[in-house]
């Protein structure tokens, strides 16, 4: 048995970008910059990615990588990702989800060595300040209110916690999941929670049943790309970063 196993969800239909995880960011499909992001880690020890579509799984192995079909009728990434756990036992499973085409390595092994550190934790995710009133004010943006030792209270797609100041620190949630294995199967198969339906956020469904979900703080950049205004967002990001690069330092 491995200790690692990541899996990236990769589901060619998409209402709002149809095709998304093919769409290319500056010429590269997106699921090969997840892919790209995450095989880097030092600490995972098998990375697959889960799709339901040929045309994906092709594009992942001509460029080195491992891709399994997992059924077309699986409802959820989560869903995609326990298929493939039964099939390859390890310690913990991965969720990162493939419309974040700036993750990097180090955010990975951050979460793996949450797990790694607290036996009682069972879940870890990713959380980054919120600097704008657009995100906050955002449905979109999931927000986190979390305990001083990191573990979460509760999500929500409405402003938490509430407060008049604006300096008041709060959280969004990066849509990565490190699970024990068996807390992730265990997971799959609980009904839905009314606070899950309410706010339509799978983590609410964990939290409910008692479950430890650490937030490891992260203020690496990230973007999530759900519309083809995410795209030109990115691609405007990545060229400010390549100007950036070559600038000649400082004297």
């Amino acid at each position: 048995m491995i200790e690692t196993l990541v899996v990236i969800p990769s589901r060619y239909a998409s209402t709002r970008l149809p095709g998304k995880p093919l769409v290319k960011l500056n010429g590269k499909e997106m699921v090969l910059r997840v892919w790209d992001g995450v095989r880097q880690s030092e600490l995972v020890d098998r990375l697959i990615v889960a799709t339901d579509d040929q045309r994906i799984a092709d594009v992942v192995t001509n460029a080195g990588g491992e891709a399994i079909m997992t059924p077309a009728e699986l409802p959820t990434g989560n869903d995609r990702v326990a298929w493939v756990a039964e099939r390859v036992p390890s310690k913990f499973v991965i969720n990162v989800q493939g419309d974040n085409p700036m993750v990097t390595p180090a955010l990975v092994d951050s979460l793996i060595e949450a797990l790694r550190s607290d036996e009682a934790v069972t879940m870890a995710t990713p959380v980054k300040r919120i600097e704008t009133r657009g995100e906050m004010e955002r449905n979109s943006v999931v927000k986190v209110a979390k305990a001083e030792n990191g573990r979460a209270l509760y999500f929500s797609r409405s402003i938490i916690p509430f407060s008049n100041d604006p300096a008041a620190p709060r959280f969004k949630h990066i849509g990565i999941y490190a699970w024990r294995r068996d807390a992730l199967f265990d997971f799959a198969r609980l009904p839905r929670s009314p606070l899950e339906k309410a706010e339509s956020l799978e983590m609410l469904r964990l939290l409910e049943k008692g479950g430890i979900i650490s937030c490891v703080e992260t203020d690496a950049p990230t973007i999530e790309i759900d519309t083809p205004e995410d795209v030109e967002r990115f691609e405007r990001i990545e060229v400010v970063k390549g100007l950036q690069s070559h600038q000649a330092p400082l004297s």
